[in-house]
């Protein structure tokens, strides 16, 4: 277990006198009334503290001024963006400094030329990647949440989205970094370049890092041509099975689509019930796939005649992007739409081989009888990852436990399956101790030996990962 900083008496009462020194009087709130709110993000299952003070800072100078403080007199820092995680990696602590980034929300550089943009933390993603297009450019990473999660909470996660299976994720798009150290110094990281090997790749290293090992005040992330506008075509299948064999085939083929998503019988009702968006309740697993290429219909008829070898009982492709969009829409609201089942919600995060995705969800369908709960999957299945997401009613305690021991028999079978426990919601409090099994003692042993070269004191983000 990882320790988490006691905050001596003495420096708790001069904490907010401290800050405001470096601070503007509305960057720094100490009301309990308002501090609450940012206890948490919105994860299920995680433990949170109450946070001593909340700080909202507009510079990086700012940002350093929090860092010395807090190491001056050994105050937790939790980093935040938009809390819009699932894994609780924004959790306060008691007594911390609950240090949001979302002030920070500038746009520094658009460059079309270079092809990147260079933007602060606070950034939205779906703001960025509307930004972007203004020039013809895209960015590809765009996470369920994007009209609301920022590019740091992006950055600290290693946040996925609909398109990886041909754009890949977060990690692949920030080409450089700026990091408030611990102790308030400020480092550069990465390059602007299209190419650069010098040196180990300490930029790799904080994405996904769940601000543990520094705060990230700028980021210089990648961009490329802005794609024609995708067509969407959705395959109705008799089983979970044939449509994971179908996502097989489509893979051993060799296309590349840029979006294949699964969505099964129990998401789909839940998706209409919540929205009403007349998706085909008679089918037990949904596929998606789109193309973006200059002449989609014929790389989606392609497709769809894969998906038919594999047994869909009917294809249907988009007429026009009004349509294609709608059934984009309706896999964005799935996770919201199962939320509303029963009230409460526990979204695992699960990835495993391609080749094993039907193992997986046919898995999922017996831990679900077992222990008599719903459990709704959604997934990114071109690339593997998914998101079996327990609905259950958190007023019933034996419910509770259920949901609980399902969620972590969902993981265990991810790795029975050589999968991994956390494909893009990254490990927070939820998952610490599924991370100690997936990588073992020294794979933990040599983490923590990288945390502490960044964080002596143990300040940042205590209590998260391991």
């Amino acid at each position: 277990m990882s320790r988490t900083p006691t905050v001596p008496a003495e420096a708790r009462g001069s904490l907010t006198d401290r800050l405001l020194a470096g601070l503007p009087a509305d960057a720094v709130l100490s009301d309990p009334d308002v501090t609450v709110s940012y206890a948490n993000d919105m994860a299920s299952f995680c433990p949170s503290g109450v946070p001593a003070v909340v700080v909202l800072p507009r510079t990086v100078e700012e940002v350093q001024h929090v860092m010395r403080t807090a190491t001056e007199l050994r105050v937790p820092v939790v980093p935040q963006g938009a809390r819009t995680g699932l894994s609780g990696a924004a959790n306060a602590s008691d007594g911390c400094i609950v240090l949001s980034l979302t002030r920070m929300d500038r746009i520094l550089e658009i460059n079309p030329v270079d092809r990147i943009a260079v933007v602060e933390p606070g950034v939205v993603n779906a703001v960025l990647s509307r930004a972007v297009n203004e020039y013809g450019l895209y960015y590809p990473p765009d996470p369920s949440s994007w009209e609301m999660c920022t590019i740091g909470g992006n950055i600290g996660t290693a946040s996925g989205g609909l398109c990886c299976v041909k754009y890949g994720v977060t990690a692949e798009y920030v080409l450089g970094l700026e990091v408030v150290l611990a102790d308030g110094r400020l480092m550069s990281t990465g390059r602007r370049t299209a190419k650069g090997v010098a040196g180990y790749d300490l930029t790799r290293l904080f994405v996904g890092s769940e601000g543990s090992l520094g705060i990230v005040v700028r980021a210089v992330l990648g961009l490329r041509p802005k794609p024609p506008q995708p067509l969407v075509l959705a395959a109705e299948f008799a089983s979970v099975t044939a449509a994971c064999d179908a996502v097989c085939r489509i893979m051993a083929e060799g296309h590349a689509p840029s979006m294949l998503e699964l969505m099964d019988r129990t998401t789909v009702k839940a998706v209409n019930d919540f929205a009403h968006m007349g998706l085909p309740e008679t089918t037990e697993a949904l596929l998606l796939a789109a193309y973006d290429t200059p002449d989609p219909a014929a790389d989606l008829a392609a497709l769809g005649a894969l998906c038919e070898a594999a047994g869909a009982t009917q294809v249907v492709p988009a007429d026009d992007a009004a349509e294609s969009e709608m059934l984009l829409q309706a896999r964005r609201l799935s996770l919201t739409a199962l939320e509303a089942v029963k009230g409460t919600t526990m979204i695992d995060d699960v990835c495993v081989p391609r080749s094993r995705l039907g193992e997986l969800l046919q898995g999922v369908a017996r831990i679900a009888g077992k222990y008599r709960l719903t459990i709704g999957v959604c997934a990114h299945a071109g690339d593997g990852n998914t998101h079996p997401t327990v609905c259950f009613d958190a007023r019933d305690p034996d419910e509770s436990r259920r949901a609980r021991e399902s969620f972590d028999e969902i993981m265990a079978l991810g790795l029975r399956l050589g999968g991994t426990i956390t494909g893009e919601h990254g490990v927070g409090v939820l998952k610490k101790e599924w991370l100690a099994r997936e990588i073992g003692p020294v794979g933990i042993e040599m983490q923590r030996a990288i945390k502490q070269v960044f964080d002596p004191l143990g300040i940042l983000n205590p209590g998260k990962l391991f």
